[in-house]
């Protein structure tokens, strides 16, 4: 959902910093107040063409930054993973900063982003259904995922996409093989020869690791044993060994601290460095008695550490990577077994095939039976919304099979009697597109995929009875588990059904006009829809009238 869009020095706007709630939410103001700047200003954040002449005057760029909490947003959430931007808390900023050339930059959780890549996460986020905005329901894909969105069919059409690209892998294989049949033989053989003698090495990268100690260890065993022999010679041997000496400093420092006890400190430590010298001969003496320089057992480690060696500059690998290469190697050798194989490569395509055309089919009869149930029902929501004699109808089109399946959905509608079913995207009417819009999001609401939606204007050219079934709508929109639906109204019957009454007004100040938003408590709220029930005087009875329809 979103929480917060902060807009500073855009169009009229110095500063706002507006925080929004679940629910149903309306925006409402005097003609011209700037009710329009928050969707403009939104639409940029979420990816929109900037233009120069939006930053406010006197100023050197705009910054517009929104705030959305992702929980429950699978979609989203995949696409911050996927593209490796960083999350935290269910927390995204989207932030656009525009320059009064018009130029731009974009940043996603303070990372600078793509454009594209703020539209593209955008579309997980809001939809905004307006006479001039472009929005995702025009969208052929996007009518797709309600249809199937409504038969809830999210785990089949999951499992229809991992067995469509199964086909098609199997299938590029089997153009591959039939042209190149001898080059897989060829492939099968090397990749065979490779295995076994990678199999014959008996390698594990533990062992690796141990016989590169072992091999040095046992390359250096005489240089190590003359060497501890003579640090032993130096330690305990002789008048003028180490522990010799140390104990002769001992015994005089011990007679010394019998005359100055201030010299306690240096005896101790004599004292210490006369055992740690005594311990020290020990251990090394100790470590002669184990050493254990085999010419045999350094003749075998050389020979496995070269076998190695040769193994991987053959094959022009790293001995840290041959065992996930060797899992490669076999998993390759089982696949080019299988096609050269007793099974032909082409009845195992076929196997594929009949295995997505089940589900494929299964799918089709789903989306035949929602696709009538849908129809009916937004024809219906039409009906309330003043489109007396519409007809809306989910077609579905037979095409190649595809990883949706083997047909394309379109939304259909006709908006008078008698009149042709046409693509929505072929209504000319903004406002119309609007309420044909907020009828298939009511619709299609069991498994609404957008958690926010801005309706701007929906109730252009209604009134009465209609309006309130709009409110109605909207409110239902609203109810929603983490929805919100935010809309910008004239109608006090759409207003008054709002859970979040915001109110949008300019203040002129000289040459300086400055746009505001403020939720409304329960008394301004009063005021706002008698304002909007009476005009610019507002009357006793234009406020009766306002708590009646606020109930």
């Amino acid at each position: 959902m979103l929480e917060n869009l902060l807009i500073k020095n855009y169009v009229i706007v110095d500063e706002l910093d507006l925080n929004f709630l679940l629910g149903f939410s309306s925006l409402t103001g005097e003609t011209g107040a700037g009710k329009s700047i928050l969707i403009d200003a939104l639409s940029l954040a979420l990816g929109s063409r900037s233009e120069s002449g939006v930053v406010k005057k006197g100023n050197e760029k705009a910054d517009i930054t929104a705030t959305f909490n992702l929980e429950g947003n699978d979609e989203a959430q995949a696409w911050l993973s996927l593209n490796e931007f960083e999350e935290s808390d269910n927390q995204l900023l989207l932030r656009r900063v525009i320059n009064k050339d018009g130029k731009s930059k974009a940043f996603i959780n303070g990372i600078p982003s793509t454009i594209s890549q703020l539209k593209s996460i955008g579309e997980s986020l809001v939809d905004i259904y307006s006479q001039n905005t472009h929005h995702s329901l025009l969208k052929k894909t996007a009518q797709r995922e309600i249809l199937d969105n409504f038969f809830d069919s999210k785990e089949e059409m999951q499992v229809l996409k991992k067995l469509y690209s199964e086909w098609q892998r199997l299938s590029v294989e089997q153009d591959e093989f039939s042209k190149n049949k001898e080059s897989f033989l060829n492939e099968l053989n090397e990749t065979e020869e490779k295995y076994n003698e990678f199999s014959g090495l008996n390698f594990s990268y533990e062992e690796w690791n141990q016989l590169q100690i072992d091999q040095k260890f046992l390359a250096n065993g005489k240089e190590l044993i003359a060497g501890v022999n003579k640090c032993i010679s130096i330690i305990d041997e002789g008048d003028i060994s180490l522990n010799s000496l140390s104990r002769e400093a001992q015994v005089e420092l011990k007679n010394l601290h019998a005359l100055d006890t201030r010299l306690e400190n240096a005896n101790n430590i004599m004292s210490s460095i006369q055992a740690e010298s005594l311990e020290l001969a020990r251990e090394l003496s100790n470590y002669l008695q184990n050493v254990d320089i085999d010419e045999n057992l350094q003749q075998r480690v050389e020979e496995k550490i070269q076998s190695i060696f040769n193994f991987c500059r053959k094959y022009n690998v790293k001995p840290e990577n041959l065992e996930s290469e060797s899992q490669t190697w076999l998993q390759r050798l089982e696949e080019l077994k299988g096609m050269l194989g007793e099974k032909d490569i082409s009845a195992i395509v076929k196997e594929a095939k009949v295995s997505y055309d089940n589900v494929a089919t299964n799918v089709s009869n789903q989306r035949k039976t929602a696709a009538s149930s849908l129809s009916n029902l937004i024809t219906e929501k039409l009906n309330q919304l003043s489109f007396n004699d519409a007809t809306f109808r989910v077609d579905l089109i037979p095409s190649e099979p595809t990883i949706h399946g083997n047909e394309s959905i379109q939304f259909l509608v006709s908006t008078f009697k008698g009149g042709d079913l046409q693509p929505i995207q072929k209504v000319l009417s903004g406002g119309e597109l609007s309420r044909i819009s907020l009828a298939i999001r009511v619709a299609s609401i069991a498994n609404i995929d957008v958690p926010t939606m801005i309706f701007d204007e929906v109730d252009v050219g209604i009134g009465g009875g209609v309006a309130e079934v709009v409110g109605n709508l909207l409110k239902d929109l609203g109810d929603k588990k983490n929805t919100q639906a935010l809309v910008i109204t004239h109608l006090p019957q759409v207003a008054a059904k709002a859970n979040n009454h915001y109110k949008v007004s300019k203040k002129q100040a000289g040459d300086s006009i400055t746009s505001k938003i403020q939720l409304l408590n329960e008394s301004e709220r009063i005021d706002e829809i008698a304002r909007m029930l009476g005009g610019i005087k507002v009357t006793d009875k234009a406020i009766d009238h306002a708590k009646e329809i606020l109930g």
